[in-house]
């Protein structure tokens, strides 16, 4: 793990998944799952916007993330990059350093499944860095996160969140029914 530059403070960060915008996401699901292997592992409205969640990982809820409704002859396809840190107090030092550089469009927020960050490069690019949390609930979801609060609290809030929510359950669980449903549990 290295040191954020001139922070100090350590944060691993690791690649994660895609998001695409798509024009027909019923056709785009049909070739990520039907050519490419890809299970779809949620989906549901965003927004406004359908969106799908796609892996071939049973511990990663998703690799791809596709959300309609991408204008015909626009260019931009990419929803968003998303990288992995270790822990939410990895998190919460992104976070302080994203912060102290006034990067634009910072949003944090909680999926329940994940603590996460959404924010712009220098050219507009949206990324997102995440933290997993140790429960699964129905996907999508976003709720507003405050990660300037202690770490144990907004641990404790998430549980309470996930637990009283639509399909609330271990993330063990989840994996082993995505093992099931990819076929690799034995």
């Amino acid at each position: 793990m290295a040191p954020a530059p001139s922070t100090g403070e350590a944060y691993s960060l690791s690649f994660s998944h895609v998001g695409f915008f798509v024009a027909d996401i019923d056709r785009m699901v049909a070739f990520y799952s039907d050519v490419l292997g890809f299970f779809v592992t949620d989906h549901g409205v965003l927004n406004g916007k359908r969106i799908t969640f796609l892996s071939r990982d049973p511990r990663e809820h998703h690799q791809i993330v596709l959300v309609a409704e991408r204008q015909p002859g626009t260019l931009q396809n990419i929803n968003q990059i998303s990288f992995r840190v270790g822990s939410l107090g990895q998190l919460q030092a992104l976070y302080r350093r994203l912060a102290a550089v006034d990067t634009a469009g910072m949003e944090p927020v909680t999926h329940g499944n994940s603590w996460s960050i959404y924010f712009h490069d220098p050219e507009g690019n949206r990324l997102e860095v995440f933290a997993d949390t140790d429960w699964y609930i129905s996907q999508p979801l976003k709720k507003p996160l405050d990660l300037t609060r202690p770490e144990e609290e907004i641990r404790a809030e998430t549980e309470r969140f996930c637990t009283s929510s639509e399909g609330f359950k271990p993330i063990t669980e989840w994996h082993r029914e995505m093992r099931a449903l990819m076929r690799l549990d034995g």
